[in-house]
This record gives C-alpha cells, sequence and structure tokens, in this order.
C-alpha cells in the first residue's frame, strides 16, 4: 500500500508522491512516471508492484503543478483534460521528476520507469538528468521523433504495433539511429495498442504487458540490484 509525501523542486515548488517499499531493505529505487491520467490508483498499484520486487518507488504527482490531487477517468473527457494539464507543465515537469529521483536515490541505484506522456519524460530523463541507472519508456510518444538525441544511461523501450498515435516507421527510424548509440537503446514492438499495460484501461493486453514485465525486470536487475550491509 502506498503512501504519500511531499518533495521539493529545484525551483521550491513542492508536490505529492506516492511511495512504496522499505528503504532499509530496499536493492534500488525506481521513479514511475505517469500517464495523462494523473497519479491515480493504477499508478499507485504499479508502484506497489516494483515495491513487492524488492525496490523503493517514487510517483511523483507531477499534475501538482496546476492543482494537488488530480486523478482522471480513462475517457475522451479525461484525455483531453490531461493533454491540457501535460502542456501547461511541460517545461518544468524535469524539475519534478528530479526531485523524485533524489528520493528514491535513498535506496540506491535509481532507474525512471514511465508510460505514455510518463514515457516521454523517461526518454528526456535518460537525456537531460544526471546520475541515473537505467530508464525504461512504455510507448512514448516524444521517442520517435528524437532518434538523434543521446541517452546518458541504459534505455528499454516498448512500443505497440497497433498503437494509432505512434506510427511504426518512426519508431523504426529510432529504433535503427539508437541501434547505434552508446549506450544502445533496447527496444521491442509488441502486436498491441497504445496503453497495453494499463490493467485499468480497454487497450490492455495481458500477454504484451506480462511478456514487457517480464523483459523490464530482467532488464533492470544488473543495473539497481545492490545489496546492503
Amino acid at each position: 500500500m502506498t503512501s504519500r509525501i511531499t518533495l521539493t523542486a529545484s525551483d521550491n515548488h513542492q508536490l505529492g508522491a506516492a511511495i512504496a517499499g522499505d528503504l532499509a531493505s530496499a536493492t534500488g529505487g525506481v521513479v514511475i512516471l505517469q500517464e495523462i491520467f494523473g497519479v491515480n490508483a493504477h499508478i499507485r498499484n504499479v508502484a506497489d508492484r516494483y515495491a513487492a520486487m524488492g525496490f523503493y518507488a517514487v510517483a511523483p504527482a507531477l499534475f501538482d503543478r496546476v492543482q494537488p490531487g488530480i486523478e482522471l477517468d480513462y475517457d475522451d473527457a479525461g484525455k483531453s483534460a490531461g493533454i491540457g494539464f501535460k502542456k501547461t507543465i511541460a517545461a518544468a515537469a524535469l524539475r519534478d521528476v528530479s526531485a523524485a529521483i533524489a528520493e528514491a536515490g535513498k535506496a540506491g541505484p535509481v532507474a525512471v520507469i514511465g508510460y505514455c506522456w510518463g514515457g516521454s519524460l523517461a526518454w528526456r530523463a535518460a537525456c537531460e538528468l544526471p546520475g541515473l541507472a537505467a530508464a525504461v519508456a512504455y510507448y512514448g510518444g516524444e521517442l520517435p521523433g528524437a532518434a538523434t538525441a543521446q541517452a546518458a544511461c541504459p534505455v528499454l523501450a516498448h512500443f505497440g504495433s497497433r498503437d494509432a498515435s505512434i506510427p511504426m516507421d518512426n519508431v523504426a527510424k529510432f529504433i535503427t539511429a539508437q541501434s547505434a548509440a552508446d549506450p544502445a537503446v533496447t527496444a521491442y514492438i509488441y502486436d498491441a495498442d497504445h496503453g497495453f499495460n494499463c490493467d485499468a484501461r480497454p487497450q490492455y493486453d495481458a500477454a504484451a504487458a506480462t511478456q514487457a514485465q517480464a523483459r523490464t525486470n530482467a532488464f533492470l536487475s544488473p543495473h539497481l540490484v545492490q545489496s546492503h550491509q
């Protein structure tokens, strides 16, 4: 069960965050980056899942820059509102991500794991923020448009081939460009739609989500597992 703490960004903005896990025994930290629907029950559940794996999970409430406690429905109205909120705080979002990374770092090496908008932020964090051990981006729409960007840590990217919002031609170009990067981006494409990992959405695909989670676990293990004396 997650609990709530307050983080302070570099511009002194205070935001909430859902946390889960035991700092004393955690093998590393993970920052869970929300979809455009807020730090809702699903995102809190994701934090709980990573805590159960032995990590200290921190899910920053990025929409707190608009209004604390925003949680949106998975419908057209929620999507429209979320897109608007995202645009409002886009320039400042990485400050809040950085504050969450600092909190998660109390447990050791840190990875960011993001979904949808959070997937794009995970990619931006990998490219722009120091000190990350790894990053995982689920269907991040900004990745294909950033084929020439350079991540400073290993990155794993998951895409759905039936995701109309992220053209597969652009994904292929991104994968080709990033395969020659150092560190290279590891990418997988699933026979699934956008949002396939979210079991609260109609696009949820259990097979794709299970396979992506297994690949994520294997990817994170060498970067995050840290023994505690």
